[in-house]
């Protein structure tokens, strides 16, 4: 396994279309501080086991607004935690960017959004922080903050772009299940 293994517990990825999914998350607060503390060793080893490159809470049945990020898992981990991320700012300049997501597994399509964005949250230690981000961070940010507020990346598709998709995922769920 890569040096990104923490051996925390593995969390269950919710699957489109469990309404979880679709349910805002509330923000941290102080009361949650160890909640949240022992919930972000388990996402990241649950993204990194995946694999992936950003996790919500809502996507392991938390609805709380807190993401992971590591864009580089397997070569020199920088891992991320956003608590309460808002963005804050972003460019007028779009960007496309092909998009997956661990909870519309083995689907992917462009998406566009803005190319870059500045999004303030608190860090795992609770610091108040700013990113500013472009390219393929400034695309993971607003997909996991999308999260928090119940949108998948399909709903930035077309209709019939989505509906292609989210068939084709029903398809490949029902494939799997008949396999076990």
């Amino acid at each position: 396994m890569s040096d990104t293994e923490i051996h925390a517990p593995l969390l269950p990825i919710l699957v489109c279309p469990d309404p979880k999914l679709r349910r805002h998350a509330r923000a941290v607060t102080e009361a949650d501080r160890e909640e949240v503390a022992a919930l972000i060793p388990s996402m990241f080893e649950t993204m990194y086991k995946a694999p992936g490159i950003g996790l919500a809470a809502p996507q392991v049945g938390k609805l709380l607004r807190v993401v992971t990020i590591d864009l580089a898992p397997e070569k020199t981990p920088q891992p991320i935690v956003l608590i309460n991320p808002e963005i804050i700012g972003a460019s007028e300049e779009t960007a496309v960017q092909e998009e997956g997501c661990l909870s519309v597994p083995e689907q992917y399509a462009e998406v566009v959004r803005p190319a870059r964005v500045k999004v303030r949250y608190l860090d795992e230690h609770w610091q108040k922080r700013e990113l500013e981000a472009e390219g393929l961070m400034a695309a993971c940010v607003q997909h996991e903050i999308d999260h928090l507020d119940g949108v998948l990346f399909v709903d930035h598709l077309s209709s019939l772009k989505r509906n292609i998709l989210l068939r084709k995922l029903a398809k490949a769920q029902k494939e799997l299940a008949g396999r076990k």
